[in-house]
């Protein structure tokens, strides 16, 4: 149980907001070049977001929204479920906090020089430290939970390669059996799973990447998108090959879109953002669930994975789809009553013709999309307890995290 932060230290955090608001990016920044001059933890990180700035950027906002609910904490409980279910999946440990704090605190000193007075930096290590003992707990829950599920585990754990189906131009399916040949733990619809690759000319390297089959006991199946200039989405388009093995950890992910008897969801998608979606869809000709609106936007037919599912769902009659392409439509494509084709891209305008009372909104998408969507769905009166949302980055967009 954590010791709970004293009066002195919640204010002295709290007054280092206007500092965190100036500096807080360059602290970052700072901390992660310490941080990971450690080969043993910077081979923890997924150093995409470390290249392209994103990680440095999230760690900022998340510490300047520590600071500010410094005294409401509990205001931050889904941030910190989110970074520790991130954890877990990557199979952070207690042990990794002590290279942490030795960084952030050591970089705020760097940045802050000599307005980093004594007293600063003691609150700053309490602060640090309680923050620590909170996830670290709730990560003790999670990987016990794994452990004590059938078919769960923790740590990595090898997977071979069953079968890849090419689902569009851009995006392959990785259907993954257990090399042990034991079970798997049934996932929940929305999560992840991480992987500890080893590539060559680019070394350790560290993804999630959702899960987009139905919850079983037996595989997953991962649906990636070859990214322009991406290291591991190319790698597994490029280079994996049926047969071969992958270090797995236990499915994470707090971003549970399971559908739910008799309440009404809405599916919000745009290119691989339908990916948890998938495996929501797979438990609905399972047991009577919904109803269930599916919206998803795509450049083209040819980009859009899982065509041919969605419409089977949609002539059975267990889903309404709506599908976008942005690029305009073919003259052969037919929609049918439970199906509609539209030339364009989703619209705020179109979505807040859509809204129904007492249905949940599901976003998963570009981080631009899903303002949009989250903005339209606010604007229409949408309460926030029935708008979810997942980031496939580092989650860096202040306007985004801010709307959502």
């Amino acid at each position: 149980m954590s010791t709970m932060l004293d009066d002195q230290t919640r204010t002295i955090v709290s007054a280092c907001v206007p500092a965190l608001e100036a500096h807080g990016l360059a602290i970052t920044q700072e901390m992660y070049r310490r941080l990971l001059s450690k080969p043993e933890i910077r081979d923890l990180f997924n150093m995409s977001h470390q290249k392209d700035g994103e990680q440095p950027k999230a760690l900022a906002l998340a510490v300047l929204a520590y600071a500010r609910n410094i005294n409401n904490l509990g205001a931050l409980g889904g941030m910190v479920e989110r970074i520790a279910e991130k954890h877990v999946g990557l199979n952070i440990l207690p042990e990794h906090y002590p290279f942490v704090g030795e960084a952030l605190l050591g970089a705020i000193a760097h940045v802050l020089g000599d307005a980093a007075t004594p007293e600063i930096m003691d609150a700053w290590g309490k602060a640090y430290w309680f923050l620590a003992d909170v996830l670290t707990g709730r990560e003790k829950q999670i990987y016990q939970a794994h452990a004590a599920t059938p078919g769960g585990w923790t740590g990595w754990r090898s997977f071979t390669v069953r079968t890849i189906v090419v689902e569009s131009s851009t995006i392959r399916s990785f259907d993954l059996v257990p090399t042990d040949q034991k079970p798997v733990m049934q996932h929940q619809p929305g999560q992840y799973l991480s992987f500890k690759l080893d590539i060559p000319d680019h070394g350790s390297q560290r993804r999630n990447y959702s899960i987009s089959s139905a919850p079983a006991s037996d595989h997953y199946r991962l649906s990636i998108r070859k990214a322009e200039g991406g290291v591991v989405s190319s790698w597994f388009h490029d280079t994996v090959r049926e047969g071969d093995e992958l270090l797995v950890s236990a499915p994470a992910g707090e971003f549970a879109c399971a559908p739910k008897p008799d309440v009404k969801t809405m599916f919000i998608s745009a290119g691989i953002g339908l990916t948890p979606f998938m495996s929501a869809l797979g438990e609905i000709e399972k047991q009577s669930l919904g109803p269930i609106h599916f919206v998803h936007g795509t450049h083209a037919p040819d980009t859009q994975a899982f065509g041919a599912y969605v419409q089977d769902l949609a002539r059975k009659g267990l889903i309404k789809a709506d599908i976008f392409y942005s690029t305009g439509l073919s003259a052969e494509a037919l929609a049918t009553p439970d199906l509609a084709l539209h030339a364009g891209r989703i619209t705020p305008e179109w979505l807040a013709s859509q809204i129904k009372p007492d249905t949940h909104y599901w976003v998963c998408g570009p981080d631009q999309f899903m303002l949009d969507m989250i903005t339209a769905l606010k604007a229409q009166g949408v309460p926030q307890t029935h708008i979810h949302y997942e980031f496939f980055g580092s989650a860096s967009d202040a306007q985004l995290l801010a709307a959502a």
